[in-house]
């Protein structure tokens, strides 16, 4: 598993769904969190469907979504 950053809730590694970013320790790909944002839906919806992925983990995402953005 290779993970973008030590601790990191993001892992690409090429032999889990073909390289996409998913939730580390999961096969949840972190483009679904943001599919349910964009859909509407809550990300209590989310967790409710990815009981996998923890509260933790989507708040650190989201934190990097928008570090990455707001640094642009």
């Amino acid at each position: 598993m290779i993970n973008n950053m030590s601790n990191s809730p993001i892992t690409i590694d090429a032999d889990i769904l073909s390289g996409e970013p998913v939730f580390t320790g999961t096969r949840v790909p972190v483009r679904a969190l943001f599919d349910y944002v964009d859909d509407g839906m809550s990300i209590s919806d989310f967790m409710e469907n990815y009981p996998s992925v923890t509260q933790e983990m989507v708040h650190l995402v989201l934190r990097m979504a928008a570090n990455r953005v707001c640094a642009a």
